[in-house]
């Protein structure tokens, strides 16, 4: 995820472009770059790092430039350097490209460009893009028209802006699978990624739809589809303040991030899963097959929501690839002189790539010979850049402290990494097929559950005074009870604990009366029966039930008081599945509460202390 912004008019565009990426920052911050015209040049400053950096960079180059675009990435392809930084350009410098997307065939379109004898000159994808708008416009085809057919050509996701040194007075924008908004004004135009970074300047906007690409000068703009048909754009009113649009609408970050989970489930996999061969491909890990392969165990480390990934990736990971794995807390694991050898692998899990005691775990397997391997979430985070190799979740920013879309991706890349383990060890192809239509199905299967978010209201309304609450799980879903009760008392600050189900007959169930809330996870799976024992035995005791189920389960509804159903999936990816409303609860009931959801009290996004 990257922010884009850009303008056209009589003002100098650099204070414009600037304002506007710092806007956009949470967007994607590992780097950052601006791209205008001065005396017939077009020049482009840009460098790894914060926005502020940038700024520092351009205050003192004496131009005011009333043409520009600006860009602040989320590194996908590519480390974030200053070469891999956005724009971009053609040979000769005198295309400038900015990108938001991923370009699925851009190895293909790489290799054709220089077969043509196009130099690449970073690693992005993003860069073929000015190349390939290259070799139309070398056909007399106009700015416009060399975009629309280059676009043609493209497989993947892109919002894009373009500008070219011999058409100083317009910008092209295009988009499909991410999004773009037209600013428009008087003698002026804007166009970024996001409403907040138009806000100050105007609020009459034009929203681009897939596949439309626009062309922007000061005073006008015509739109078409990339297949050349003309579009009549109706111009909007925004109606929300700066801080409501910069969370998209949403009332918080967290609620946004938990409605994105589709999208950055769909990012986890893309790419990597071929759903028709029921193969997985991680060219992260391929530097490290070899001893990927003949490793005697895993071991895998991590701290809060990621630990709990963690559990569950255990779980995934021995079943199917029958490899054995323990998992442990990274803030204990080097403080107990733990037994690794070079027979290990370590696979260490942060949201932020930056956790302080996941480092340090990393570094004492390293210390004593194991590979360590990475699943994070930034590009070019400590972790990604100490580690042997790894697989990045592509969740995008997180911006709400309390992890929700990382969760359900890092969960997402550990499934995948068990099947492609598995598939390596005489995993049955039928079992590997079976398996792989189920993770593609995960996304639509989450955008099903947004439909109960009325109920999931109701049900937070009648607990938001409960003082203790217990989750319990069985199997892989005992990692998703702890992590629903960690969501709750992380920001609704509600005592809860969450256990394996048949645990709680060794002490828990003492506390169950009528006043205490009891959340159950009970998938329909092999050990339904089981689970079911355990509510009747919470049921007698007058606990109120609160069951995540099925939705054909026609048995639950005797023994719950309350009942959020979800999709049936397989049960190595069930707690994908069964969070969602885990989260949902806890933020209506910390909404209800009156908490502070994206900042609660004492934590912090990214732990990079003891």
């Amino acid at each position: 995820m990257c922010g884009i912004v850009g303008y056209i008019g009589q003002k100098n565009s650099i204070p414009i472009l600037l304002e506007g990426l710092r806007r956009l920052e949470y967007r994607g911050y590992d780097s950052a770059g601006i791209a205008f015209f001065h005396e017939d040049n077009l020049m482009v400053y840009k460098q790894a790092g914060k926005v502020a950096e940038l700024a520092s960079l351009v205050e003192n180059i004496g131009m005011a430039p009333n043409l520009g675009v600006g860009h602040t990435r989320w590194a996908t392809h590519g480390e974030p350097t200053d070469l891999n930084a956005h724009p971009h350009w053609d040979c000769k410098n005198e295309i400038a490209v900015i990108h938001n997307g991923i370009i699925e065939n851009y190895m293909t379109l790489k290799k054709k460009l220089e077969r043509d004898g196009h130099v690449i000159r970073t690693e992005t994808d993003t860069e073929v893009l000015a190349h390939l708008i290259e070799d139309y416009h070398k056909k007399n085809h106009d700015l416009f028209t060399s975009v629309r057919l280059a676009l043609l050509e493209v497989e993947g996701t892109y919002g894009i802006l373009v500008i070219a040194k011999n058409e100083p007075d317009k910008i092209i924008a295009a988009r499909r699978g991410s999004p773009l908004v037209l600013g428009v004004g008087e003698n002026e135009n804007f166009v970024a990624s996001d409403a907040a970074a138009l806000i100050d300047h105007t609020r009459q906007v034009i929203y681009l739809e897939d596949d439309e690409i626009s062309c922007i000068s000061a005073n006008s703009f015509t739109t078409k589809t990339i297949h050349d048909l003309q579009i009549t754009k109706q111009i909007e009113e925004i109606t929300f303040d700066l801080e409501q649009i910069e969370k998209g609408g949403f009332d918080h970050f967290m609620l946004k991030e938990i409605l994105e989970q589709p999208e950055s489930l769909r990012n986890a996999i893309r790419g990597r899963l071929r759903v028709d061969e029921g193969k997985v491909k991680l060219g992260g890990l391929e530097p490290v097959l070899d001893r990927l392969y003949k490793a005697r165990r895993f071991i895998i480390t991590a701290c809060g929501t990621s630990w709990h990934s963690a559990l569950v990736g255990k779980y995934m990971i021995e079943q199917l690839a029958r490899i054995p794995v323990e998992v442990d807390y990274a803030s204990e694991f080097r403080y107990r002189n733990p037994i690794v050898d070079p027979d290990d692998i370590l696979f260490v899990i942060s949201q932020s790539g930056e956790t302080a005691d996941t480092l340090a775990a990393l570094r004492e397997a390293r210390s004593k010979g194991a590979g360590v391997l990475g699943i994070v979430n930034v590009v070019g985070s400590s972790i990604a850049r100490e580690t042997d190799a790894g697989v990045f979740i592509h969740a995008g920013p997180e911006i709400g402290v309390a992890s929700t879309k990382a969760f359900t991706s890092q969960i997402a890349v550990l499934g995948l990494i068990a099947l492609f383990i598995g598939q390596r060890n005489n995993l049955p192809h039928a079992q590997c097929k079976l398996l792989a239509e189920d993770l593609a199905a995960l996304p639509n299967k989450v955008q099903k559950i947004f439909e109960q978010i009325d109920h999931i209201k109701a049900i937070a309304e009648e607990f938001k005074n409960s003082q203790n609450f217990i989750y319990l799980g069985r199997g892989s879903n005992f990692p998703t009870a702890l992590e629903g009760a960690l969501k709750l008392k992380e920001i609704s600050y509600i005592h809860a604990e969450g256990y394996p189900a048949a645990e709680m007959k060794h002490g828990p169930i003492a506390l169950i009366d009528e006043n205490m809330p009891v959340v159950f996870i009970v998938p329909k799976d092999a050990i339904y029966d089981k689970i079911i024992s355990n509510m009747q035995e919470v049921r007698a005791r007058k606990g109120r039930i609160i069951a995540i189920a099925n939705e054909d389960d026609e048995n639950i509804n005797r023994l719950a008081e309350f009942v959020i159903r979800v999709p049936r999936t397989l049960n190595y990816f069930g707690p994908i599945i069964n969070i969602i409303p885990l989260q949902l609860l806890a933020y209506y009931i910390a909404v209800a509460r009156g908490c502070n959801v994206d900042q609660p009290r004492n934590l912090a996004k990214s732990v990079t202390v003891e």
